[in-house]
């Protein structure tokens, strides 16, 4: 592969460089993989990730190397990449990546994007969400069955209220639950609706899952964490890589799947595209069953 090449896509003209750098040691995948990764898993991914706004965690020397969170859009962005500035506490403002096609996934992998972290709103109405999140990861590595069991009672609740629930390996430990909502309440409304199916969870298996912020409470219980359900916070992106060994993707499943599914990282940079290939996006059309929130 070249150090570095120029490449076109949708009639811009991204330069790619340090494609030879290697970015996952171990697995000796390249910059230049990632990149040719993101260009290939785009229209899988842009659904997902479209007319949102965007945190980008970058490693721009490889996994092993320093690595940060971005939200501000650098001010070397090209004008074509789309920005949104919004208000933020005591008269603050930051302006942020919105995603719209694949040429903005490719430049971003070739700034060493290797995660991307989207908002659960969308750009246009930033402060209604879109979306409900779960996160959920196992009280111990061994565990992952735990979290399986979370996510099905969950799973079975949000059916019970009328609603589509959806489960993501996250790539890294766990797993994401994800609800399309129609975006008529604020995340306080929705976060408040959420806590109270959370706690009657807990209620009905204080054994197996809890709602104990801190770890050391959680006594080998899977925590609900509902609190990124609030204004400014974000999600993995679903196909997104993962800064792990072997490139793990977050990958959507189906429900029937995740009985087969044994822990987060099934779903890599070496079998992504062979399982889509059969299977296609379980999440395909999730916004098309966006379901109105009934409170009270």
């Amino acid at each position: 592969m070249t150090y570095e090449k120029e490449i076109k896509i949708n009639k811009r003209e991204i330069k790619l460089t340090n494609l030879d750098k290697v970015f996952y040691p171990k697995s000796n995948y390249t910059k230049g993989d990632i990149i040719q990764y993101y260009e290939k898993i785009a229209d899988y991914m842009l659904p997902h990730v479209k007319n949102r706004l965007l945190v980008m965690h970058r490693y721009p020397e490889g996994i092993n190397n320093e690595d940060f969170y971005q939200k501000q859009i650098p001010d070397y962005f090209p004008s074509w990449i789309e920005h949104k500035t919004i208000n933020l506490k005591k008269g603050e403002k930051q302006t942020l990546v919105v995603i719209r096609k694949k040429e903005d996934i490719v430049y971003l992998a070739n700034q060493g994007t290797l995660v991307f972290h989207v908002w659960l709103s969308p750009k246009n109405n930033i402060n209604k969400p879109d979306k409900i999140i779960f996160d959920l990861d196992p009280p111990r590595e061994d565990a992952f069955k735990d979290v399986k069991f979370a996510a099905l009672k969950l799973k079975d609740i949000f059916e019970e209220h009328k609603l589509n629930p959806f489960v993501m390996t996250t790539g890294s430990k766990g797993l994401h639950v994800v609800v399309p909502i129609k975006p008529e309440h604020d995340f306080d409304v929705v976060r408040d609706f959420i806590k109270s199916i959370a706690t009657k969870l807990v209620e009905k298996y204080p054994d197996k899952l809890t709602l104990e912020i801190r770890k050391e409470k959680r006594k080998d219980r899977v925590f609900l964490d509902y609190l990124r359900n609030a204004f400014g916070q974000t999600g993995v992106a679903p196909y997104s890589l993962r800064e792990i060994e072997k490139a793990p993707i977050a990958t959507p499943l189906s429900w029937d799947e995740l009985s087969l599914t044994k822990d987060s990282q099934k779903y890599n940079l070496k079998n992504i595209f062979r399982r889509l290939n059969k299977k296609g996006d379980s999440w395909e059309n999730i916004y098309k069953k966006a379901k109105k929130l009934k409170l009270g």
